[in-house]
């Protein structure tokens, strides 16, 4: 923790992973709306990192996963990657990138929230402060939504959707919690990807069999942006993360997912994918420092984690 040069690597490999994890927001947009459907963006996707993290984990040392927690990783992959990323998909449909990244970026509130009504772990005063600026951004966007003065073709549903996937995301973390700390990411991403492709493939083969990224109608820039979020969205990224947590503390790189919304929000109002009204930048401010207010750690906590330093 003391090498300057190892904590400016993790914060390189952190500030990387979430302007890709941001960019890959509006690049999604764009291969809904042009090149494939919903399930057909999954299933490629699946598929994709699936073989990768396959061939990856061949040449790294091999780990045995205990069936139990085998169990835990299938399942939690079904719901935090195959159920989340599904109302990803179709929430990006219908909302603008902009609403669903600040949606996204409610991911610590709603992971406080869950563990406190589950885990009966306690909500200081401070952090609750923290969970109604974040719901209060929510809701601003809601109401803006219902009297449709926004972008999306149907903002109101497609906020529930991406409200949807930020829950079931932050109830695969907490069961997962333990599992996740005995195993690489590695490891566990070669399963959570297998039984969502085992998953996904055969319902979007049924529901939507025909994909314009895979006709005759294909042209390489919808090639390159499935290959966007296959290899760095998806690839990279989950290996950039565990690697910066070698060097910085979990707070430090939970503080660094704030700047997911702002990436995704620039690139998609400067590629025409959303317009700036006034609620987006007030609405970003109230979920953003309810989110950082719920990451921060107690006094108590920063004092304990310095005296094992």
């Amino acid at each position: 923790m003391n090498n300057k040069y190892d904590k400016t690597k993790g914060h390189i490999a952190i500030l990387m992973a979430n302007v890709i994890f941001g960019l890959g927001v509006p690049v999604t947009k764009a291969l809904l709306d042009d090149w494939v459907g919903p399930m057909g963006y999954m299933a490629s996707r699946c598929v994709g990192a699936t073989l990768l993290f396959w061939i990856v984990g061949y040449f790294m040392p091999k780990e045995h996963v205990e069936r139990r927690d085998l169990i835990t990783i299938m399942a939690g992959g079904l719901l935090g990657f195959f159920i989340s990323q599904t109302l990803t998909a179709e929430a990006l449909k219908y909302t603008t990138p902009v609403y669903f990244s600040l949606i996204a970026a409610l991911t610590p509130v709603s992971v406080m929230i869950l563990a406190a009504f589950f885990l009966r772990e306690t909500i200081t005063g401070v952090k609750t402060l923290g969970v109604v600026l974040g719901i209060g951004g929510a809701l601003l966007m809601l109401y803006m939504s219902w009297t449709g003065s926004t972008g999306g073709s149907n903002d109101l549903l497609g906020i529930t959707l991406a409200v949807l996937s930020v829950l079931t995301w932050a109830i695969y973390l907490i069961i997962t919690r333990k599992v996740s700390a005995k195993y690489s990411s590695v490891t566990q991403m070669k399963y959570v990807f297998l039984v969502s492709t085992i998953v996904t493939v055969p319902i979007a083969l049924f529901t939507e069999p025909h994909q314009r990224l895979y006709s005759a109608a294909w042209e390489w820039s919808g090639v390159v942006e499935m290959a966007f979020i296959v290899l760095l969205a998806t690839g990279l990224g989950y290996f950039l993360i565990p690697y910066a947590m070698k060097f910085l503390k979990a707070t430090t790189v939970s503080i660094y997912t704030n700047i997911q919304p702002v990436v995704a929000s620039l690139v998609a109002i400067a590629v025409g994918q959303d317009v700036f009204t006034w609620d987006k930048p007030l609405a970003g401010i109230m979920v953003l420092l309810g989110a950082y207010i719920v990451t921060m750690p107690e006094k108590k906590e920063e004092r304990a984690v310095d005296d094992k330093s």
